[in-house]
């Protein structure tokens, strides 16, 4: 345990020496960080609540959204978290995983045991998957195998049919499949949303999550576990975001029948829906201003960081943990009281 703790500590260390010089500032009340004068990147865990959260004003023009460019970075690490080898000697798949949930998702799997892979898209997120793969090299245990980044359009079968193939041919299985790859756009009207936004957005929401699994299922046995992405969006909708708010609602009713029909095989089906997540989706997603106060409606009145929702899909990961569970949903949203 002590070296997966100490790998944590290297990479956050790293992380922090690779960008920036070695001062600190404080960052609201809730953020210790290490910066330059145009970005920052948070090392070390916060306070539960905050009244003066802000960042700074930004925004990316193209999608998917660039963690590196961020500012501050996404915490994806924490020094308060301790591996316990939940996941040793499991072979995971992450879709999406390069940045935001996706890249603090593969990194607690690997400090968990697991030998992970993890999908992007070629050409838009190469920076950020090259950054995770090598954060997971760091953060591998000794006896799993190396860590594999694959680039996929996962919107269509073919495709993931592909990514399926490439891990199983160099795994030998699947026990743990992560759905998480997701893009979404504003619209202040339904009129706004034409067939081939609303196609691209299912496709890459829900589309690529049935085709993952009806894949990855070959090559999954008794015990394995399939983890679906979805939002506190899917519970109180989004009047900005309705083509990804309804991809999300598909994502809770796919998990629950998903569940339901697995459940003889002896695979648990379960999913996450977080809250206003500091991810790279929302600096291109939003406005400046809209990015500046993300996340201060909720009660704990600000966003929060990727390693704050990452826990949840080991918990759900794990047999040891999550064995009696399959069909839920959890929550990691600030606060929001969703009744779901």
């Amino acid at each position: 345990m002590f070296t997966q703790f100490l790998s944590c500590f290297n990479v956050l260390a790293s992380t922090a020496r690779s960008h920036f010089p070695p001062h600190q500032t404080q960052f609201s009340s809730n953020f210790t960080v290490t910066h330059n004068s145009k970005r920052r990147v948070v090392v070390f865990v916060r306070s539960m609540a905050s009244n003066d959260q802000k960042f700074p004003p930004q925004k990316q023009e193209t999608q998917p959204g660039k963690e590196h460019l961020m500012d501050p970075t996404p915490q994806f690490a924490s020094l308060e978290y301790k591996p316990a080898n939940k996941l040793r000697g499991k072979v995971a798949v992450v879709t999406g995983g390069d940045s935001g949930i996706g890249r603090a998702v593969c990194h607690c799997f690997a400090l968990e045991g697991a030998t992970v892979a993890f999908t992007y898209v070629k050409g838009h997120e190469d920076k950020d998957a090259e950054d995770t793969l090598g954060m997971l090299m760091k953060a591998k245990h000794s006896d799993a195998k190396e860590p594999m980044a694959i680039p996929a359009d996962l919107g269509y079968d073919e495709n993931c049919k592909r990514v399926v193939e490439e891990v199983v041919n160099n795994y030998g299985r699947v026990d743990i499949l992560v759905n998480n790859a997701a893009e979404q756009y504003k619209a202040s009207a339904v009129e706004e949303i034409d067939e081939p936004r609303l196609e691209m957005v299912f496709r890459t929401n829900i589309f690529s999550y049935f085709f993952m699994v009806r894949h990855a299922l070959k090559h999954m046995k008794e015990g394995s576990s399939i983890i679906n992405t979805t939002s506190v969006t899917a519970y109180k909708g989004n009047a900005k975001l309705l083509d990804y708010t309804s991809t999300k609602g598909a994502i809770v009713a796919f998990t629950r029948g998903l569940a339901l029909q697995l459940v003889k095989k002896g695979i648990r089906v379960n999913g996450v829906a977080p809250g206003p997540i500091w991810t790279p989706l929302i600096p291109a997603s939003f406005s400046e201003e809209e990015t500046a106060n993300f996340g201060k409606e909720v009660p704990m009145q600000r966003a929060g960081q990727t390693i704050e929702v990452a826990p949840s899909y080991v918990f759900l990961a794990s047999n040891v943990d999550s064995s009696y569970i399959s069909g839920q949903i959890l929550h990691p949203n600030g606060g929001t009281i969703v009744n779901g």
